[in-house]
């Protein structure tokens, strides 16, 4: 499961890029989607879920083990394991430290694609930690997304994608959950 969750984050890197010639960086309205995500010699199906007038996502790990959510808004995020009822702040640097890799990178716009029924425009990116590719719509909603970093690779591509309200209760912090430490003595 390690090995999905950080195939999905690096394939998930395209979407952090910032700049005035590429891909929208965040979706601009509400939006679930489904992926199947592989990585490590592991496959896995994985949702995340926007809410973008709040800039907030969620993502259901795989098999039901919990989510992470960051705050992109505010900066902060944090990640809930739902069988063990506790829940453990995560600083956004690094839920999203290939993002500062991104702010950089370098991107190259491809052609069009059809990906679970929906357009989006193939993205090449190079930046100094990673590369890879992605198709994004141009509402921001990153539909695939393959590519190396650090030494691992990873690729997910979308399945099921419905664009909806999101409640906003799928955000918030659990009540009632023992709060955890970073491993390693990081922030809390």
């Amino acid at each position: 499961m390690r090995h999905a969750i950080a195939a999905a984050l690096i394939a998930a890197l395209p979407v952090a890029a910032q700049a005035q010639d590429r891909p929208e960086i965040y979706p601009t309205r509400d939006v679930a989607v489904t992926y199947h995500v592989t990585g490590g010699g592991t496959g896995a199906e994985m949702t995340m879920l926007w809410s973008a007038a709040a800039r907030l996502m969620r993502m259901n790990m795989p098999g039901g083990a919990g989510y992470m959510v960051a705050d992109h808004a505010n900066q902060r995020g944090f990640m809930v394991m739902e069988a063990m009822r506790m829940i453990m702040d995560v600083p956004m640097d690094q839920a999203a430290g290939y993002q500062k890799d991104l702010a950089n990178a370098r991107f190259t716009r491809g052609g069009t694609e059809r990906i679970a029924g929906t357009a989006c425009t193939v993205w090449r990116y190079q930046g100094q930690v990673g590369s890879g590719e992605a198709c994004i719509t141009a509402d921001g909603v990153m539909l695939r997304g393959q590519g190396a970093s650090q030494g691992q690779q990873g690729r997910m591509e979308a399945v099921r994608v419905v664009y909806a309200q999101q409640e906003p209760a799928l955000f918030r912090r659990p009540q009632g959950y023992q709060a955890m430490q970073v491993p390693g003595g990081g922030l809390r």
